[in-house]
């Protein structure tokens, strides 16, 4: 996986923090974890703009970011996707207040949404058209997660999936 081995090169000699976003970011999380060489502590944090729904709903609930242990730490947040940038600025501004030694953004997909805020993503995988996407962990209402590979929700009709990329650690 490519962006372990950036990750690799510009964190070597160094120990570092991923804070990986529960429940989407969990199985790119995992593979991407098992390819790291450098050594790594991983946390966790919930997150959520989404609930049931295909749109952001603009509000951003975090779960437990004020236990994990971040002073003086490297520190790389692992999201699922960024669409709106809504939920990666609340968990950067809560990561930040913490004092990290550094701190970045890795994702596996980046939403390509007209308007859409700024934000520095340090680490993408893929840059996607702006489709409501599941499997490889991405959910709509708790499901499709264990898909293998990251599949287009169609909801227009009766909810369909059409596989649009191929999960960078998804086996069959």
């Amino acid at each position: 996986m490519a962006l372990a081995r950036q990750i690799d090169a510009d964190y070597a000699g160094r120990h570092l923090t991923l804070v990986v976003v529960l429940k989407g970011a969990m199985v790119f999380a995992a593979d991407l974890v098992r390819r790291l060489t450098i050594p790594v502590t991983i946390e966790f944090v919930s997150a959520s703009s989404y609930g049931a729904a295909t749109r952001s709903s603009g509000n951003v609930a975090l779960g437990a970011p004020d236990t994990i242990e971040l002073a003086g730490r490297d520190t790389l947040i692992v999201e699922d996707i960024v669409d709106s940038g809504l939920t990666c600025r609340a968990l950067i501004e809560s990561s930040r207040q913490r004092g990290p030694a550094s701190l970045a953004l890795c994702t596996l997909l980046r939403k390509q949404i007209a308007g859409a805020a700024p934000i520095d993503i340090s680490y993408t995988g893929f840059t996607i058209p702006d489709r409501f996407v599941v499997g490889y962990g991405m959910d709509y209402a708790e499901r499709y997660r264990n898909l293998p590979d990251i599949c287009v929700l169609n909801l227009e009709r009766a909810p369909t999936l059409v596989t649009a990329y191929p999960a960078p650690g998804g086996k069959r």
